[in-house]
């Protein structure tokens, strides 16, 4: 069953001031690139009547993967944030040909697109009000795929690196260097902002009234987005940022969020009844009463959650080992350099004491008795 929609005005994104002249067109898309990417959580399906009837087939891989519903409202969105970061990286290759950016930060950002689009338009969305696993699946996608994979795009060093300089010095880096940003960007205040959203939204009356109401269910999804933003933006750490963690301290952030991760999961799956009295209503559609779908869900969030950290985890002890490796080829660099110069003193040293010693031999013979007019006269 397709769940009625209404209409719902866009959540619009001021786009940072464009310089004059041939930049500004660089400037307006790469703004819309990356407000469209921050607004997207917002910009849920258009309200779900979360309380109307359940649709009559059960979950299964085809519906999931087929049963889009494509809504302008976020459809169009989408589209528009894909063609503006198509042309931010036009527009960065342009200005540093010999520098192109590199495939995976292209195909980064875009895929972190399709996983919202798969979170809030495929048939994962036409359950998340029936299945509170169904729904799970919804808010890993929102917190723990698309946002790593944007910030993977490393968009914001795409933007400094399309805009012109006077754009650079007069809108980027006054907002990047703010008392705002410098705030929410700690990895502290990232760290526990997305510790607070996920038990707060799981652990009070937030979930069940986002189950009911569209506006709160649309609300939820931007809040998640947005704190699985500031999350994975210290991990990933290629953009520019106000504190900028090494490989120990982004390895400590991610340890230290596992088992926040379990632990929730936990209190979830060992709950001796339902949590959401929205979920409890539903009876047991396709077989699955509420408190089993519940422990399928706590399931899900604690091995999904387990592995995407897991990986993480790695992928950063990867590129730590990677640095270190890269360390040490400069510093062997810089040591062949420096052991050349030294050989070059040497030797030059060696044929100044050559050239020095002749000169003296010669002075020598002149001062000899018996020697120069004395010989050449007998």
């Amino acid at each position: 069953m397709h769940r009625d929609r209404r209409g719902r005005p866009a959540i619009r994104g001021r786009s940072l001031p464009s310089p004059t002249g041939g930049r500004a067109s660089l400037v307006v898309a790469a703004a819309a690139s990356v407000v469209a990417a921050g607004a997207l959580g917002a910009l849920a399906p258009s309200p779900v009547a979360a309380h109307g009837a359940v649709p009559p087939d059960a979950p299964d891989a085809l519906n999931l993967l087929l049963g889009w519903s494509f809504e302008p409202i976020l459809v169009l969105p989408l589209l528009v944030a894909a063609i503006a970061w198509w042309r931010l990286l036009g527009a960065a290759n342009r200005a540093h040909p010999d520098r192109p950016v590199p495939a995976v930060r292209r195909w980064s950002f875009l895929a972190g697109l399709t996983a919202i689009a798969v979170a809030l338009q495929s048939g994962v969305e036409r359950y998340d009000t029936t299945l509170f696993s169904i729904h799970m699946v919804q808010h890993m996608l929102l917190t723990l795929v698309a946002p790593a994979l944007l910030a993977l795009g490393a968009p914001v060093t795409q933007l400094l690196r399309a805009a012109s300089p006077a754009a650079r010095a007069r809108w980027i880096l006054p907002v990047l260097r703010s008392r705002v940003v410098q705030v929410v960007s700690h990895p502290v205040v990232a760290w526990l902002a997305f510790t607070a959203v996920m038990w707060a939204a799981h652990f009070s009356p937030l979930f069940d009234r986002s189950l009911e109401d569209p506006l709160v269910h649309d609300l939820e999804h931007g809040l998640f987005l947005g704190a699985g933003l500031l999350f994975w933006w210290p991990v990933v750490g290629l953009d520019p940022a106000p504190r900028r963690m090494r490989h120990p301290g982004r390895i400590l952030y991610l340890f230290l969020q596992m088992p926040q991760n379990s632990f929730l999961a936990m209190a979830i799956l060992f709950a001796a009844s339902p949590l959401y009295p929205h979920y409890a209503s539903l009876g047991s559609p396709y077989g699955i009463d509420a408190l089993a779908d519940q422990r399928l869900a706590a399931g899900l969030m604690w091995f999904v959650g387990d592995v995407i950290f897991l990986a993480a985890l790695l992928a950063v002890l990867g590129g730590w080992m990677r640095s270190e490796n890269r360390g040490e080829v400069a510093a062997e660099r810089r040591a062949d350099v420096e052991r050349g110069r030294i050989r070059e003193r040497e030797a030059a040293l060696q044929r100044r004491r050559a050239a020095g010693g002749g000169g003296e031999a010669e002075v020598d013979s002149r001062a000899q008795p018996g020697t120069g007019e004395a010989s050449s006269s007998r």
